[in-house]
Order: C-alpha cells, then structure tokens, then sequence
C-alpha cells in the first residue's frame, strides 16, 4: 500500500468530496490490518528508542477531525508499544482565560516535545482556523488589536502557522499532521453506538449533535486549512476514518517511514567508555555472591 497517496501536496486545491472516507485499501477485513498493525507496533517502538538515544529530533504529531473520528483510539492502539518515557500526549479543549491573554499559538508552543520524544498533539492550534472559522463570534471574543485586518484573518493565521512548522522543522522538530476523515453517515452511527452503551454515555455530549449542523462549513474550513497548510516540511495526510481498523495501520506506516527518513543512531561509545565498561565487567564478575 502506498500511504503517500494520502498526503495532501502543497497548493493542492484539496477536494474532501473526492477522498473517499470509506476506502480501506488492499485489506479485505480488519484481521490482516490487525496483523500488520502489531508488527508496525513493534517497528515504531524499536524507532522510538533510536530517537530517544539520538537526542537530536522530536516527532511532533497533530490529530484533527471531527467529533467521533477515532483519534482517541488511534492515539492508543498504534502508541502502544511506545515508551512512555518518550512520548506525550496532549488534548486541546476550549482555550483557558489565561490561554486566551496570550496569542493563539502559545499554549501549544509550551507543550512542543523535547529532543528525542514523540509529542502528541489530539487537536492543536488548527482549532483556531476551524472551530473559529466556523464560529466567527469566537475570533471577535479574543481580545486582538483594533487595527486586525479581519478580511485576511484566516490567510494570515495560515501564513503564521506555516511560519511557526518551518521553524521547528529547522530546529529539528518534525511535524507531521493527520486529519481523519469519517462520513457524515458514520459520524451519526458511533454516537448512537456511544449513546446505547452505558461504558460510553460520557463521551456524548449534546454540543457535538449540535456541531453536525454545520458539517458543511467544516469540510470547507478544513478544506482550506489544509490546502493552505500541508508544506514539503509539515506535510497533511487525509487518512480515510470510516474504519478504525484501517486508518490506524495507515498511521503507524505513515509514522514509521517517517522516522526512518531520519538519520537516526545511537550514540557511539568512545573507547574511553569501553574501557569503563570492560572494569565494571571485571568488578561485577569477581564480586562474591
């Protein structure tokens, strides 16, 4: 399977219409995903541990979609044989009033992940040309100068942003950025799955039937966004989300060539080093039990 195939290009004019949502590839059913899913698993694992003896890069990974798209799971199942050591996760929800004093990349700026760990982010900054987009009252609440040039609000947020990766990019950050795309149809089918399970009913909340009222204006923020967004540097990819199963081996695979274009190695030992080692052999062999 070639995943590039999901991977917006730059000034594409990006159309979700024509990306098919239910599109599982050459996997007839979920039990070859799953399998190859496991293996992906122990492969970004072993990947991780060169990244966290490097020390040189982060891997900073974005999630958004929308509301039931799996990014929870997605998080969990193709993380899994992560160290936690060398990983954090961090959600976005409704910025906070001290989050709202400052501008709209800070609070995610002072979450980025250090050298040689993998930062996750489930939502990001790109809630402020989406959510906001489609709700314009929100933009007018945050306090910007008097002199914001709201005509271009948007397109100038995209340039900041693209701004913001290159330079993390530069400084050995690496982003990569995943939009899972669910139909509005599958959409409707797992919240009334979240709804007639019990174990589920406090992942529901009312707001989010409330959001599919603008499923439209969605797409075509997140149409935008990405067009203007996905660079050679911080590149997008449409993962199709109608099935879970699918979506997270495209991930993992995506994740691990990813890493692999890295010149990734562990730290070698000097012969200084060596020579330590070989006393502290010595010492541990000729200790009395």
């Amino acid at each position: 399977m070639d995943y590039t195939q999901f991977r917006v290009r730059p000034d594409e004019t990006l159309s979700l219409k024509k990306r098919d949502p239910d599109f599982t590839g050459d996997f007839k059913d979920k039990s070859a995903a799953r399998e190859k899913l496991e293996k992906d698993v122990e492969k970004l694992a072993a990947l991780q541990e060169v990244l966290y003896a490097d020390n040189r890069y982060a891997l900073l990974i974005i999630f958004q979609a929308m509301d039931a798209a799996g990014k929870d799971g997605a998080i969990e199942h193709v993380m899994s044989g992560i160290n936690p050591q060398g990983c954090q996760v961090f959600s976005f929800k409704a910025p906070s009033a001290e989050e709202l004093d400052h501008d709209f990349l800070w609070r995610c700026m002072k979450a980025l992940p250090e050298r040689g760990r993998i930062g996750i982010f489930n939502r990001s900054y790109y809630e402020e040309v989406l959510i906001v987009r489609v709700h314009p009252e929100i933009v007018k609440s945050q306090k910007l100068p008097a002199d914001t040039d709201w005509k271009n609000i948007w397109k100038d947020r995209f340039e900041d942003i693209n701004h913001f990766e290159r330079y993390l990019v530069r400084n050995g950050i690496v982003v990569v950025k995943f939009f899972l795309h669910i139909s509005r149809k599958e959409q409707k089918e797992r919240f009334l799955a979240r709804i007639h399970t019990p174990e589920k009913n406090w992942k529901f909340s009312l707001a989010d039937v409330e959001e599919r009222k603008h499923w439209q204006k969605y797409m075509k923020a997140y149409e935008a966004a990405i067009a203007a967004t996905s660079t050679k540097w911080a590149p997008w990819y449409v993962i199709p989300g109608d099935h879970k199963w699918f979506a997270r081996v495209a991930i993992a695979d995506i994740l691990i060539h990813t890493l692999k274009s890295l010149p990734l190695k562990f730290p070698e030992v000097t012969a200084e080093h060596l020579k330590e080692i070989e006393v502290a052999k010595k010492m541990l062999e000729e200790e009395d039990e």
